[in-house]
């Protein structure tokens, strides 16, 4: 939808009068899922920018509440719930703003210690309990779930991007992913852990926000970061920290390698340098899975 400031306006003043003389401004790197603005200095409007992410506001609203004051950084907390409203035909929330820029490696003073301190978040939100939660599914667009959902659109990446990519070496580390399921009780997953979903305040993260792919199940979707991100270096202290056995982290690149196969293939003809990107990333799971193998000969 063209979801603009004016828009977000008239909704404030029509729902919540009391806040209608805020400044109603755009947020830079807003989102896809969502669109947000700033509301005020101290709040932030969210809205869906199309139906199938109208299930994550409910989701938001029960569970943030719960789940920020156990978690060891702050998250978005919902202030209030908007309705349909002004033409626009889903509900909407606002939100507590929590400052801080998106993560970026000039951004990030240490690393290691970034990583250190999303993989404790990380370790704090699984240790929540779960029971209750919401099973991976299409709200969090399976993340949570079972990574064969998207083996066919995988292997049709492999296909697309044959002699750009080694298509042997790509589905050797697609089907060891497979080969495991997360077999522990399930557990509370962000599901979109990105660089544009952590904030960083004086070269430290601060804060995660965007839990609209949140869920209860598999953890492996939420170890993307440690390809995408982080260092070499960075990425063993993440997963020291984590604990994550080799059947886990398998699956974590499985999911890395879906998302960078996909980008690659939409990117390559409209956006080069991005997608060059991507392929530093699938580089980085490719020699991660090598090194792997190299330890397991090695028996270490």
């Amino acid at each position: 939808m063209d979801i603009d400031a004016e828009l977000v306006l008239r909704l404030v003043a029509a729902q919540f009068p009391a806040w209608a003389g805020l400044d109603v401004r755009p947020v830079d790197n807003g989102g896809w899922d969502n669109r947000t603005f700033h509301l005020g200095e101290s709040m932030s409007v969210r809205l869906p920018s199309a139906e199938r992410y109208v299930a994550q506001v409910d989701k938001e609203q029960t569970w943030l509440p719960k789940l920020a004051p156990l978690l060891p950084l702050p998250i978005p907390v919902p202030l209030a719930r908007g309705r349909p409203d002004q033409g626009y035909p889903w509900p909407w929330s606002i939100c507590r703003w929590l400052p801080g820029d998106t993560a970026t490696r000039e951004r990030v003073a240490d690393l290691d210690r970034f990583a250190q301190d999303l993989a404790t978040f990380l370790v704090a939100l699984q240790r929540i309990d779960a029971d209750a939660g919401p099973p991976a599914g299409i709200h969090s667009f399976f993340r949570g779930g079972d990574l064969a959902t998207y083996d066919t659109q995988t292997r049709e990446s492999v296909a697309a991007l044959a002699g750009t990519v080694n298509e042997t070496e790509v589905l050797d580390v697609w089907e060891r992913a497979l080969e495991s399921r997360w077999t522990l009780p399930p557990v509370w997953v962000h599901g979109d852990v990105a660089p544009g979903n952590l904030l960083v305040r004086d070269g430290h993260l601060s804060a995660v926000i965007d839990f609209g792919c949140c869920a209860v199940g598999d953890p492996a979707c939420d170890l993307s970061i440690a390809w995408t991100f982080l260092s070499e270096s960075a990425r063993r202290i993440f997963r020291e920290t984590l604990a994550v056995d080799e059947a886990t982290w398998a699956r974590g690149r499985g999911w890395t390698l879906w998302k960078s196969l996909l980008e690659i293939r939409r990117l390559s003809q409209s956006d080069a340098e991005a997608a060059g990107r991507w392929r530093q990333v699938l580089t980085a799971v490719l020699a991660d899975t090598r090194a792997a193998g190299l330890r397991a000969r090695l028996g270490s």
